[in-house]
C-alpha cells in the first residue's frame, strides 16, 4: 500500500481509462452560516450559463481528465426523501455534468442487496482505490489509498451494480 495519498491532480491525472466515485452520505460537514450551503440555504441558485460564478478548479481538473480519454463517472446513494444537503448537492449537479462526468443517482432503498463498500471513495482504471473517511458529524477524516486487488474488485463490482441501478441525473426527481 503507498504511503501518502496522491493529490487530486496527482490520482486524476494517473488515470488512464476510468475513475469511479460513489457517495454515501446523506449529508457532509458543511458551514452552514457561511458559503455555497449557507447561500443556497438563503434562496441562492447558480446559473448553468454563469460559469465565473460557480467554476472551481475541480471542475477543471474533470475538464482535463475528461478530455485526455478517462470516463468519469459518479453515483450518489441517498436517503428518500433526500436530506437537505442532498437537494442542495442536487441543484448543483450541473456543474459535474458540464465539466464532464456523469452523475446517477440510487435510492438507498434500491441498494439494498448491493455488497457496498464501507466508505464513500474512489476507483482509478479498476485497480487503486482512494477511501475517502468521514467523522459521525460528516467532516473529512483525510483518505488512505488501496492497491489491494480484493478491494479493487468489490469496488469495482459493487459501483457497477449501483450504476447500472441509478437514475442518470437528468431523470432523477428528488423528493
Amino acid at each position: 500500500m503507498p504511503s501518502s495519498v496522491p493529490t487530486w491532480d496527482e490520482l486524476l491525472g494517473s488515470a488512464q481509462r476510468s475513475a469511479v466515485h460513489w457517495e454515501m452520505r446523506d449529508s457532509y460537514a458543511v458551514d452552514y452560516e457561511t458559503g455555497p450551503f449557507a447561500d443556497w440555504r438563503a434562496g441562492v441558485r447558480l446559473a448553468p450559463e454563469d460559469r465565473e460564478a460557480w467554476w472551481r478548479p475541480w471542475h477543471s481538473l474533470i475538464t482535463e481528465t475528461v478530455a485526455r480519454g478517462v470516463v468519469v463517472r459518479r453515483v450518489r446513494i441517498v436517503s428518500e426523501p433526500v436530506s437537505e444537503y442532498t437537494h442542495f448537492l442536487y441543484d448543483g449537479t450541473f456543474k459535474n455534468i458540464i465539466a464532464g462526468e456523469q452523475v446517477r443517482w440510487l435510492p438507498r432503498r434500491q441498494a439494498s442487496d448491493i455488497a457496498l463498500p464501507g466508505n464513500d471513495g474512489w476507483l482509478i482504471d479498476g485497480r487503486l482505490v482512494r477511501w475517502n473517511h468521514f467523522t459521525g458529524d460528516g467532516a473529512s477524516a483525510g483518505g488512505e489509498i488501496s492497491e489491494d486487488p480484493a478491494a479493487a474488485k468489490l469496488c469495482a463490482e459493487a459501483f457497477e451494480a449501483a450504476w447500472a441501478r441509478a437514475i442518470p441525473h437528468e431523470n432523477y426527481k428528488i423528493r
